[in-house]
């Protein structure tokens, strides 16, 4: 019964600070600041560096790694060792700030089954100089559209809409509807779409018949 009372919980030990680096280095960064002389706690902070590095040999040819650990050591110290640091001696008030919020763009497109990139490329269609190229990528986007259209709309779709959408979208910089050329069939997009997803079914099946068939030992 006494050795049974006599046990240690983790629970009653003192808070890691890196659990990473286990107890046992913990113990060493404490018996650190408890060396009176100033030239042995440097010694035995720059062996505790060491052996740190000894842990985690497939970073030592990450850049600031060495600054990474000293970093480290100080955290688990509670940054109460005082040891002479190649590297600035971080603050506990620097560690626990806040990151700032990242911005976020909240961008609410009228259509929004085209997604942000169709208005990207519109943009930029836009800045390009009249010609076959840029002519090129108005067809482009227009089909692209057309597909998106599709993908969410599986009924079948007026070019006009399309020619609309894209000339509502450019500010009225982008107006194929008076060219008098079509885009991509709508069938044909829909024809890919049943592929794939056939391709899809069918190697899903091959792969339970696989499963399925193999023998077990």
């Amino acid at each position: 019964m006494n050795t049974v009372e006599n046990l240690e919980y983790n629970t009653e030990r003192p808070h890691l600070h890196i659990p990473e680096y286990g107890r046992h280095f913990q113990k060493m960064v404490d018996h650190a600041l408890t060396i009176e002389d100033r030239e042995e706690r440097n010694r035995v902070s720059k062996a505790i560096i060491s052996h740190m590095g000894n842990m985690q040999p497939h970073l030592r040819d990450v850049p600031d790694f060495q600054h990474k650990l000293w970093d480290q050591l100080f955290i688990m110290s509670d940054f109460k060792l005082d040891v002479e640091s190649p590297y600035p001696i971080p603050s506990k008030e620097l560690l626990q700030q806040r990151p700032d919020a990242l911005e976020y763009p909240q961008n609410h497109p009228k259509y929004r089954f085209y997604g942000n990139n169709i208005k990207r490329m519109i943009d930029q269609a836009v800045q390009w100089e009249k010609g076959d190229k840029r002519s090129g990528l108005e067809y482009a986007i227009a089909n692209h559209m057309k597909k998106c259209y599709l993908n969410w709309n599986k009924d079948m779709v007026d070019d006009k809409a399309i020619f609309n959408h894209l000339y509502e979208l450019s500010n009225g910089e982008i107006d194929l509807a008076s060219d008098g050329e079509n885009l991509t069939d709508s069938g044909h997009f829909l024809r890919q779409r049943t592929v794939r997803s056939n391709r899809s079914t069918s190697s899903n099946k091959k792969g339970q018949r696989t499963v399925r068939g193999k023998k077990r030992y």
